[in-house]
């Protein structure tokens, strides 16, 4: 969308995934000047000029969107005020900031310091500037597209290791397709300025983050799912689902287009996952059924996402009977036979209620989860999937 919108021409995205981060993102885009016109198999947008909006961007509950839109404010010469719920206002913006800063824009807090809400003034005119790896990917990504539309060439620094790699692989990747030159350096990357993207459409694949979740319930359940529209060649770090089901012992096959799960003896695994962080709930999971002794590790930055996702997996498979313990990067588990129904609190946190779902298919009695709706944020036809898949799941309001 944000690619899209840069092109400065009528641009076509096919097969969106309409959900309310996305839709977040839209409106943030509208309010900057695009004009948008929303299908339910495409979107339709064009922004002639990147304007400062009248009123402060409400990211809602995306990271993704107030970071990207960050990056695009520090464009322009006026402040743009960006802010999100509860949940966004606790997580980190420091190193984006910072560097933001350092490349000339005027960044301040209005509230708690290196956290939403937050004002940008550019226009971003400076040719260097240094950012941390470690925190989120989503720093370097808004950074660079920023930095292919301001005036000068820019040498960005990337300190310590990037976590989350794969998500920097993906915007280089969609950079590529939009015509845009970025080059890799030992310390970072070289952005030229002034480029302008080009492209017409872009159809949207099937993304292995939410499969991951459907791809569990196969191996867990010793059921059969196939997913569909998955491309083999995708540079999302999420496609290592496959190959980490796979570990655990289920049967996991792939075509170009499409992959099967089914179960198996599921046996624990030691998993790494610095690059894959979205996948720690639903691999905690199959972790918790799987025979022996499974360690993730590596997810440090597992703390600042819309829950505290290591104390957040910890609490609900704990209460469904699991032999879990939370460590500082990840968590060591010990696998059980069956989980046991349980109440849940998600803490608003999607992922934590997508995979408490999951593992409640694999629980000896009813699961009851207090929240009917954060699965919007990232999966709207979640609940519709697992019941086209034979699933038992009721929404109560």
């Amino acid at each position: 969308m944000v690619l899209g919108a840069l092109t400065g021409a009528r641009f076509t995205l096919k097969s969106p995934l309409i959900s309310e981060d996305t839709r977040a993102t839209l409106e943030a885009l509208q309010r900057m000047g695009a004009e948008v016109d929303l299908h339910p198999s495409y979107v339709r947008m064009c922004l002639e000029e990147l304007k400062a909006p009248g009123e402060p961007i409400d990211a809602r509950n995306s990271g993704t969107t107030i970071r990207l839109m960050t990056g695009l404010a520090s464009l322009l010469p006026e402040t743009t005020t960006l802010t999100g719920d509860a949940s966004l206002q606790r997580r980190p913006m420091g190193p984006l900031m910072d560097a933001l800063t350092q490349l000339g824009a005027s960044c301040t807090y209005i509230g708690r310091s290196g956290r939403p809400p937050l004002r940008v003034k550019g226009p971003i005119t400076r040719e260097s500037a240094d950012v941390k790896g470690d925190v989120s990917s989503q720093f370097i990504s808004s950074l660079i597209i920023a930095c292919t539309q301001k005036e000068h060439d820019t040498e960005l620094t990337v300190r310590g290791a990037i976590s989350s790699r794969p998500y920097v692989d993906i915007t280089l990747d969609m950079l590529n397709r939009f015509e845009a030159q970025i080059r890799e350096t030992r310390s970072g990357f070289e952005i030229p300025g002034r480029q302008r993207l080009a492209r017409e459409s872009y159809a949207v694949p099937g993304d292995f983050s939410s499969a991951a979740f459907l791809l569990a319930a196969g191996a867990i359940t010793g059921g059969r799912v196939v997913v569909r529209q998955l491309d083999e060649e995708s540079p999302q770090g999420d496609r290592a689902m496959l190959d980490l089901l796979s570990k655990f012992g289920a049967s996991v096959s792939q075509q170009a287009h499409e992959a099967t799960v089914s179960g198996g003896r599921l046996k624990g695994i030691v998993a790494d996952v610095r690059n894959i962080p979205d996948l720690f709930p639903i691999l905690a999971v199959v972790g918790a059924v799987s025979e022996g002794k499974t360690v993730l590790k590596g997810g440090e930055n597992l703390r600042d996402k819309e829950s505290d996702r290591i104390a957040s997996t910890t609490q609900f498979l704990q209460d469904m009977g699991a032999r879990i313990l939370p460590k500082d990067d990840g968590c060591e588990i010990r696998g059980v036979p069956k989980l046991n129904g349980a109440r849940i609190d998600t803490r608003g946190d999607h992922r934590i209620l997508m995979a408490a779902t999951i593992a409640a298919l694999v629980s000896t009695t009813e699961t009851v989860i207090d929240d009917d709706e954060s699965f919007k944020i990232s999966y709207p036809g979640f609940v519709r999937d697992l019941h086209q898949l034979g699933c038992r799941v009721e929404v109560r309001k």
